[in-house]
């Protein structure tokens, strides 16, 4: 059986990540992938999160925290807009789409400034590095959100970046898929 969107991401960022660099995860939500991130970089690397929702903070820091890795984590309250304002070289990107599970479903990320993330965070990627979006598309933001995401990836330079599309194409109701953005190593 051919592995999930998500399970793809995971694989696509284990494959370029070194234990000692920094990472970000662009929309926190519940966790999952800063919980990835921090267990990837082992004790010497870092993990910066993002998410605007207090109640994204504080689920993930309290999952952290039973892991015992929050110590390897910084968590923001503040617009993945703000990539860029870190200063840092960044191994991988991971962005999820979309809204917090079990929260409000009328917060969403929202195209126009996940394009500025987008474009904030593949300034500071590294060379051979990667940025995964999970597109996730089910709603009335998330269509809007899909099609200009899909629109400013087919016009990134190919000498720089080589972009990759992962989709279920049988399948209903709008499943997720995977763009991964590699900036191309000089």
């Amino acid at each position: 059986m051919f592995p999930n969107v998500l399970e793809v991401a995971r694989k696509l960022i284990r494959e370029r990540v070194q234990q000692d660099e920094t990472v970000i995860d662009a929309t926190m939500g519940n966790g999952n992938d800063t919980l990835f991130l921090a267990q990837l970089v082992q004790e010497t690397g870092k993990v910066i999160a993002f998410d605007i929702q207090p109640q994204a903070i504080a689920k993930t820091k309290d999952r952290l925290e039973r892991e015992g890795l929050a110590d390897r984590v910084e968590l923001k309250l503040a617009s993945h807009e703000e990539i860029e304002s870190l200063n840092v070289q960044a191994a991988a990107i991971m962005f999820n789409l979309g809204y917090l599970p079990g929260g409000d479903k009328e917060i969403t990320t929202q195209a126009s400034s996940t394009i500025r993330a987008i474009e904030s965070g593949l300034r500071v990627l590294r060379p051979g590095g990667i940025m995964t979006v999970m597109i996730y598309w089910g709603h009335a933001a998330g269509e809007v959100e899909k099609e200009a995401v899909e629109a400013f990836c087919h016009e990134l330079s190919q000498l720089e970046f080589l972009v990759l599309k992962y989709q279920y194409i049988n399948q209903q109701n709008q499943a997720p898929f995977l763009l991964a953005i590699e900036r191309r190593a000089q």
